[in-house]
């Protein structure tokens, strides 16, 4: 087995905690819910790609805001760390799974080099019934899709 695909998985347990662990299978998001999850991921990559890191901090949990601290630092963070995400050239959804009320999406991502990414987005529902972003995890695509 590829050591990145094994990393990829293991960061991904870390990352899900305890919800990781096998169970009956995750339950399909209403189509009205899949639309709204795609909505927040597509508005934090629009607001990534205007440099309004204010805008991309909303998305976030506030849990999220809390321990980064700032938009600014997290713009930074997201520049630095995940230029695929920061500018990507073109994102196909998949179907986003709930497991435990958290909301899983993943997202192929083509960066400006015509690399193949993944990402893996976390979603949690808000009090106020909104959709905001609790994490996500990248991995090269090495599973390109046809």
């Amino acid at each position: 087995m590829n050591s990145l695909f094994i990393r990829f998985f293991v960061v991904l347990v870390i990352a899900l905690g305890p919800t990781a662990a096998p169970r009956a299978a995750a339950a399909p998001l209403s189509d009205a819910d899949a639309q709204k999850v795609q909505a927040v991921i597509s508005a934090q990559l629009e607001a990534f790609a205007a440099d309004d890191a204010d805008r991309a901090f909303d998305t976030a949990t506030p849990k999220v805001r809390q321990a980064i601290g700032s938009s600014g630092r997290f713009l930074a963070m997201v520049r630095g760390a995940y230029p695929m995400v920061y500018r990507p050239e073109s994102i196909t959804f998949h179907k986003a799974e709930v497991d435990d009320g958290t909301v899983l999406q993943l997202v192929e991502i083509k960066d400006r080099e015509s690399k193949s990414w993944l990402a893996l987005f976390a979603l949690e529902q808000q009090p106020d019934a909104t959709w905001r972003i609790s994490g996500c995890i990248v991995a090269e695509n090495h599973w390109r899709s046809a």
